[in-house]
């Protein structure tokens, strides 16, 4: 088991807003995330969690405050192998794309290699090692295109990971996945956490797999409502009023429970 390689603050925002226009987006956002926490990141559509999201990788600039990834701010900020990102790509991903997923992995690599370079043994090693830790060695050289929504998101962190990242930030990662892989994609997230240790950022509206799967939750609504641990955000009897409409609670099976909004 590999251990925390930093004790440094992977994330850290210092009363952060953010405004277009004239309309507020994020009012005064603070938290830090401590290395190795696995944050599910949930809120109500509209509630600023993109905004948030794209201010943390330097995409948008805060209009008061700072973000820190590592200790530093994030406009100075340049080791960007140490951030792995995936977005909702199944949904719209180009099935049409020539690639195989052996190539799409070794895409994550570009920062460290160079773009048009060949890769070294010891690359196509971390290539091989990323995708059979998604488990999708059976198609290493398949073409991208003709896999399932879910494979294709496995394909996507597998880039993500082969850069050897410690903090790894996922918008929305079920999007397109099947319902009957939700729950064995969320266990390979919660695998990547604890045996690498690596720090994880879940953005989803799926709140049911927080206390499941996560060690914390920062529920957002244009400020803060709420950072702590899982199971007192599942249980919070304020949960309708964090999200501004009613929340109910709904048992899916014997051992899991899912919030529904």
């Amino acid at each position: 088991m590999s251990q925390i390689k930093s004790q440094i603050a992977p994330i850290e925002l210092r009363n952060v807003s953010f405004q277009y226009g004239t309309r507020n987006v994020l009012e005064d956002i603070s938290f830090q995330v401590k290395p190795g926490a696995f944050i599910g990141l949930v809120g109500p559509n509209g509630s600023g969690k993109s905004t948030l999201m794209k201010i943390i990788l330097g995409l948008l600039k805060p209009g008061q405050g700072e973000a820190r990834l590592f200790g530093e701010k994030v406009s100075k900020f340049h080791k960007w192998d140490k951030v792995g990102f995936v977005s909702q790509k199944a949904n719209s991903f180009n099935t049409g794309f020539p690639a195989t997923v052996f190539e799409v992995v070794s895409m994550g690599l570009f920062g460290k290699v160079g773009l048009f370079r060949f890769l070294k043994k010891t690359h196509k090693e971390k290539v091989h090692q990323a995708i059979k830790s998604v488990g999708m060695e059976e198609y290493t050289y398949q073409n991208i295109g003709q896999l399932s929504g879910g494979q294709q998101q496995r394909v996507f962190i597998a880039r993500a990971l082969v850069s050897d990242p410690e903090l790894l930030i996922l918008d929305e990662p079920t999007v397109g996945v099947d319902v009957k892989n939700v729950q064995q994609f969320y266990s390979m997230l919660r695998h990547f956490n604890q045996e690498r240790k690596m720090t994880l950022i879940l953005v989803t509206h799926d709140i049911g797999a927080m206390s499941d799967y996560v060690t914390d939750v920062i529920c957002l609504n244009k400020t803060i409502h709420f950072h702590g641990n899982s199971h007192e955000f599942a249980s919070n009897p304020d949960l309708s009023s964090f999200y501004g409409h009613e929340v109910s609670m709904i048992t899916h099976n014997h051992e899991h429970e899912e919030v529904h909004t």
